[in-house]
């Protein structure tokens, strides 16, 4: 049998793991990468700059929660490990697994059309076009910087936090008054670094909502290690949750923050070890929403207006493929893709799959790696999905479980409980290995690529 050979985009976290997944099924794949080496976003200094790692960076998941399920994270790491150390355990992945030699790096994939009759045209930035039988995304989402416009202008220094490094690059914050706006997690750790007093002169930090900042530790444990069953009901384990947080963290308030409006799961959370500890202790300065720019300093929605001489904008990304000409495969203006069955499938297009394409709690890391069982089953002709209709009522059901607690707002457009998601796909991939198997493991996707030889 000759099973369809794979173009996937990306060779970060999603990208290698279903590439190890669709190995282990026989199935035939190549990856381009932009860079010179793997890893994506975890890769510090990333030539291709896409990636948004700062020297100090340290995943805010636990080691508990980011292993891949067929290769241990070394015993000897901490709870939550350096950049460094996820990038390492990357690269031992791909070499112990083989993949190496299916990657062809320096190689951007410019461009990805879909024949009329099935297929995928790939164009390469060697000026290069290849045919290949299905198309996997993964060129993740945390790359395309997005700076909101504000009246006025600015005399100062402004980055993105996805450019930011250390104290000193790309911009010198040591004794300047330094503004970070958002309250995200890159904003926490940024934020905190740079409140130490030997760094910047002042430290402010605008947000136009109070948000809940989970502690990373709960008696002594990783606060995800040990999460409430995926079977929980929803309202049963978000109320458990909350209880919890404001047990350990008391009000916001308290640190001289703005109260939240919501309940500590109404947005994606905001995870920091040091942050409270910074602002209880003055070191942070709180201030509402930036209202206008005004040269040499910033004018906020409550009237006031700070001296400053550097912004960092940790404003967050937009979800952009900018190999795909038809609008049908991209996000849309309010930042949501396209709707997708398992947050993988386009229904009506079945040999094209987005991998990693969600904002999973606790982590994206190895959430691929979860996603690839659909994707390499149904290649090999051993998963079949429901009827086009059952899919998107799936979809629909899926997005009002995701994200219906959420507020509206460009980075809520792509939660997902990855617990709750992993137990929900399990029972789908046992459904359709039976939908399967009553089709006689057809393959979906045929190969094409003895005829084109």
């Amino acid at each position: 049998m000759n099973l369809p050979k794979v173009c996937i985009i990306g060779a970060g976290c999603s990208g290698f793991t279903t590439a190890k997944r669709l190995k282990d099924h026989g199935i035939p794949f190549d990856i381009f990468e932009a860079s010179d080496d793997i890893g994506g976003t975890w890769y510090y200094n990333n030539p291709n700059g896409m990636s948004a790692c700062y020297q100090s960076l340290h995943i805010d998941t636990s080691k508990w929660r980011l292993a891949f399920e067929d290769y241990p994270v070394p015993a000897n790491w901490p709870d939550y490990p350096h950049h460094s150390q996820l990038l390492q355990y990357f690269h031992d992945y791909v070499d112990h697994f083989g993949l190496r030699p299916h990657i062809r790096f320096n190689t951007r994939v410019e461009k990805a059309k879909r024949r009329d009759s099935g297929g995928w045209d790939v164009t390469l930035s060697t000026g290069e076009t290849k045919h290949y039988d299905a198309l996997a995304v993964a060129n993740g989402h945390h790359w395309a910087a997005r700076i909101p416009e504000y009246p006025g202008h600015f005399d100062g220094a402004q980055i993105h936090s996805h450019q930011y490094r250390t104290p000193f690059e790309p911009v010198d914050c040591i004794g300047k008054r330094v503004l970070v706006v958002g309250m995200g997690n890159s904003a926490m750790d940024i934020a905190s670094e740079l409140s130490q007093r030997p760094m910047a002169e002042k430290l402010f930090v605008s947000t136009r909502r109070g948000v809940w900042i989970f502690p990373k530790y709960y008696r002594g444990q990783p606060l995800d290690k040990n999460p409430a069953p995926a079977w929980l009901p929803k309202g049963i384990k978000q109320w458990l949750g909350a209880r919890m947080v404001k047990g350990l963290v008391g009000k916001m308030s308290d640190y001289g923050l703005p109260e939240p409006e919501i309940g500590p799961f109404e947005s994606h959370g905001t995870v920091s070890g040091e942050f409270l500890v910074r602002a209880g202790s003055g070191d942070i300065n709180m201030k509402p929403a930036v209202e206008r720019l005004d040269g040499d300093g910033v004018v906020f929605t409550d009237g006031s207006r700070e001296k400053v001489d550097i912004i960092v904008w940790a404003t967050g990304y937009d979800i952009n493929f900018p190999f795909f000409d038809d609008p049908a495969f991209t996000a849309d203006s309010d930042n949501r893709p396209p709707p997708l069955f398992k947050r993988i499938m386009k229904p009506g297009v079945p040999d094209l799959f987005y991998m990693g394409l969600a904002q999973p709690l606790p982590t994206l890391v190895n959430f691929a790696e979860q996603q690839s069982k659909l994707v390499a089953t149904y290649l090999a002709g051993k998963y079949a999905p429901p009827s086009e209709d059952e899919m998107r009522r799936i979809i629909t059901a899926d997005e009002d479980y995701y994200t219906g607690q959420y507020y509206a707002a460009r980075r809520h457009t792509i939660q997902l409980d990855f617990d709750h998601y992993v137990r929900a796909l399990n029972k789908e991939l046992e459904k359709g290995a039976k939908r399967a198997a009553a089709k006689g493991n057809a393959l979906p996707v045929p190969s094409r690529q003895m005829e084109e030889a």
